[in-house]
């Protein structure tokens, strides 16, 4: 396929979405019919804007298997009733199992709540990270650079899957005794692969314990992630 983009038009646009559908439709004659008739994805993913990470091919996830929400460095602010709504619908309403929180390195919003560099509008949005930043300066302390922005990016999904898991909806799930699952992972642009950051947690009571051996790794210089990451 070509994924070319520069100079497409809306007509060219609408000429490949014709071709991917007769592709899908070739391969499976039912395929449109069935998806339309039910939407049961068992995950939530939970990522950033980015054009580069797109949540259902990353993951080899076809349509119908994954549901989404996406915005500019993969916040989840309490106040923000479009990523509640889609959460308690998730919830609530799918019944989706898993919701993974995912960042990814080289994470352009969280560069700029790194550095303070300005940006526009998004800058009031992007005020959620630097708030990260502020609050766990101390391990920022030893890397700089591409390191230290990409070890922001890990500290923003750890402290996003604290705020998923603090908001009514998943804590009412938790107690109804919902099965659901909160994933901590960092997509690498650089390589196509998923790091897992190791806060998985399926009760309130897990989360606590997972980020402290998170945070723990980054003061003693984190070699071992550090290798992971491919940086």
């Amino acid at each position: 396929m070509d994924n070319k983009t520069t100079g497409v038009t809306a007509e060219d646009l609408f000429a490949r979405n014709r071709k991917w559908a007769a592709s899908m439709v070739a391969e499976d004659p039912n395929f449109f019919k069935a998806l339309s008739e039910q939407q049961a994805p068992e995950y939530l993913w939970i990522g950033c804007s980015d054009s580069r990470v797109p949540a259902n091919e990353l993951l080899g996830m076809a349509p119908g298997e994954l549901f989404v929400h996406r915005n500019i460095a993969n916040v989840i602010a309490h106040s923000d009733l479009n990523a509640l709504s889609v959460l308690q619908f998730a919830i609530d309403v799918l019944k989706v199992k898993h919701i993974i929180l995912c960042g990814h390195y080289g994470c352009s919003g969280v560069g700029a709540a790194l550095t303070g560099a300005r940006v526009g509008l998004a800058d009031n949005w992007l005020g959620h990270v630097r708030d990260v930043r502020d609050k766990h300066g101390k391990y920022l302390g030893n890397v700089v650079g591409r390191q230290a922005v990409n070890r922001l990016v890990e500290l923003n999904v750890a402290e996003q899957v604290i705020n998923v898991a603090q908001t009514t909806i998943v804590r009412d799930a938790w107690e109804r005794g919902q099965p659901l699952t909160i994933h901590s992972w960092v997509y690498g642009v650089h390589d196509g692969l998923l790091r897992d950051l190791g806060i998985t947690v399926s009760s309130f009571e897990e989360i606590a314990p997972k980020q402290a051996r998170v945070l723990e790794g980054y003061l003693d210089g984190d070699k071992v992630r550090d290798e992971r990451r491919g940086q």
